[in-house]
């Protein structure tokens, strides 16, 4: 065998039908039927349209509303701080400590919260911190640091 003489398959090579060539290619109409706006050249469908029904995104009802200059904070609780001292041992908890642990996204803000207790002394850093929690960390013996 040689390289000129490499030949592909038999069967899975085919020639296209050249349309709109004459008359023994697929007639007058070139395979696009007769009329209307899929026959006509320089045609593209619109994303969506669904044959002149009234598309998804117009039949569903709209509402609502969402504000882009919203901070929207990631939560966390006393309690999983607490949990997070007993596993860690660390006194200081910093925003790449709650990373670090999967507590909280890289690019997350953190809000403080006051559900649950906390007995360790820790020195916290944080966003945002509740009233709540702010009282609890500093009644524990530690501080708050706001980022």
């Amino acid at each position: 065998m040689k390289l000129h003489e490499l030949k592909p398959a038999k069967g899975s090579v085919k020639t296209n039908k050249r349309l709109g060539r004459g008359q023994g290619s697929g007639g007058s109409t070139a395979g696009r039927g007769h009329k209307g706006a899929q026959s006509r050249s320089g045609y593209s469908r619109k994303f969506g349209f669904e044959g002149g029904q009234m598309p998804l995104q117009r039949r569903v009802p709209k509402f609502g509303f969402k504000n882009n200059n919203k901070v929207y904070f990631k939560s966390v609780n006393l309690d999983a701080l607490e949990a997070l001292v007993a596993k860690t041992k660390e006194s200081d908890i910093t925003l790449e400590i709650l990373v670090k642990n999967g507590i909280v996204g890289k690019k997350d803000k953190v809000k403080i919260l006051g559900r649950g207790e906390l007995k360790a002394k820790v020195n916290v850093q944080a966003h945002a911190f509740s009233e709540t929690a702010s009282k609890a960390i500093e009644k524990a013996g530690g501080s708050v640091t706001k980022v």
